[in-house]
């Protein structure tokens, strides 16, 4: 079924939210954290941190993003040689996904996140931004769960049905089309029904599909994507440029060391450069696919043999455990982990932190950890499995358009698992406050990718990513 119609009052909890999740109750501090204003969390931060400027802090919590509204940003919790602890960005997600790992906030509100980005992010979009008249729909290839969740709280909110359309790399035949910069999607009734606003949650190079210059107005638009929402490359180089910027503030946004534009023939050579540990990624796929851990020569070995699309790699400083991390430019940095279990077993565990622009700024909306499958290693050995230690997605692939979730290892920010985390409100802040960052840094990215006539600069974005491949897929109009 490529098409379905959700009408107001459609909504049932039962459906959107993981069975763990549904009735967890949330854990006080995340409830505090939550609560908190702006100008608490910035007089608390500038304490923590004396050389920031609390001006510059406020104006960037305040920030209105013109492309990239609502973001993800998966974070892990570090210490270095030293002892200090800091979360690390490991990527921003444009169409993230954390509303059905989210205890709700506030029991009376049943719909949750869900509702709360409707309302205080994608509607006020539909007043701020002319496009064509129309109706609403959702577009989606992965995560029905969320993405139905979040088209009938939009059927509550705007109070009027709502199309939602699968959309998925192998269709053929798709539900969705343009015609003129405008989306039309099959309804169930057999007929092209013409929007004028779309929820996207297409996640698999969702550029092959929706076009860039679009007049229906897209949440969020392609160009968050090749930005980096979906980029890591460009992720990456908005980082680097944001922190030029920062630097005067006290201010950065903290990542791994990361090599851009690397060729495969290449990634020996920095793999060797990073003391024989990193991590090597296709800076264009998503939920864990494409992110190669390499500790010892046979996980080199085995990534050199492989057949890749693109050209073009990332190598990043491998964070693990003390005794195997790379050493980088900036010294070494190493898992914190969770609060070792009864048997004695830390794990690595991520955090996504979930936020969008909101009349207030930008706001964080939900939280939610992951874990990896087997606990962290002090030492390794040959034929050592990292991934299986290191990774952290829960995303399966089944099948091209197919996929499950290893529920096994979320972890809820509920009174049980958020303690197994072993953080606290300044961690849940600076993550906060790291989010925000790479979250600018990313829309300041795509603002540079329009010229002053709001066409797409194609010439600047090949010169910042020259991967043929990847040129060829991206559907300008």
């Amino acid at each position: 079924m490529k098409s379905q119609l959700f009408q107001p009052g459609q909504f049932e909890p039962e459906d959107h939210w993981y069975a763990k999740a549904l009735n967890a109750t949330i854990h006080p501090m995340i409830s505090f954290f939550l609560n908190l204003s702006q100008e608490r969390i910035i007089k608390r931060y500038c304490h923590l941190h004396p050389m920031v400027s609390p001006d510059t802090l406020r104006k960037l919590l305040k920030y209105k993003p013109r492309h990239f509204v609502w973001a993800g940003a998966d974070l892990m919790h570090v210490t270095s040689e030293k002892g200090k602890r800091q979360m690390v960005v490991i990527e921003n997600n444009s169409c993230p996904s954390g509303q059905k790992s989210m205890p709700l906030l506030d029991d009376n509100q049943e719909q949750g996140g869900y509702r709360l980005l409707m309302e205080r992010t994608f509607k006020p979009l539909t007043k701020s931004r002319r496009g064509p008249s129309g109706e609403l729909a959702v577009v989606y290839d992965k995560n029905p769960m969320e993405a139905i969740g979040y088209a009938k709280a939009m059927a509550d909110v705007f109070q009027e049905p709502v199309h939602t359309v699968t959309y998925y790399n192998t269709d053929e035949d798709p539900a969705v089309r343009f015609k003129d910069g405008v989306m039309y999607v099959l309804g169930t009734d057999g007929e092209w029904h013409k929007i004028r606003m779309a929820f996207r949650y297409l996640t698999q190079s969702p550029w092959n599909r929706l076009p860039v210059m679009s007049k229906t107005q897209i949440f969020n638009p392609i160009v968050a994507c090749l930005a980096g929402g979906r980029n890591k490359m460009l992720a990456s180089k908005a980082y680097d440029l944001f922190n030029a910027e920062l630097e005067q503030a006290g201010l950065e946004i903290l990542t791994p060391e990361t090599i851009w534009d690397v060729s495969l023939e290449e990634v020996p050579i920095w793999v060797a450069k990073l003391g024989g540990q990193a991590v090597v990624k296709n800076p264009y796929s998503n939920a864990g696919q494409g992110v190669y851990t390499i500790v010892n020569e046979q996980e080199l070995a085995d990534f050199m043999k492989q057949d890749f699309k693109y050209s073009r790699f990332i190598v990043q400083s491998l964070i693990g455990n003390y005794n195997w991390s790379s050493t980088s430019s900036k010294g070494k940095l190493y898992h914190i982990g969770t609060v070792p279990s009864s048997k004695g077993n830390a794990y690595v565990a991520d955090i996504r932190m979930m936020v969008s622009y909101t009349a207030e700024g930008i706001r964080p909306l939900s939280i939610y950890a992951r874990r990896a499958a087997e606990p962290l290693a002090d030492h390794i050995e040959g034929g050592t499995d990292s991934w299986s230690m290191l990774g952290t997605n829960l995303s399966i692939k089944e099948g091209s358009n197919s996929w499950g979730s290893d529920t096994n290892r979320l972890l809820l920010m509920d009174r049980r698992d958020f303690n197994k985390l072993g953080i606290g409100l300044d961690d849940l802040v600076d993550a906060y406050i790291q989010t925000v960052l790479s979250m600018i840094a990313i829309d300041k990215m795509s603002i540079q990718l329009f010229n002053s006539k709001n066409k797409f600069r194609t010439r600047l974005f090949k010169s910042l990513d020259d991967d043929q491949a990847l040129l060829d897929e991206i559907m300008l109009s």
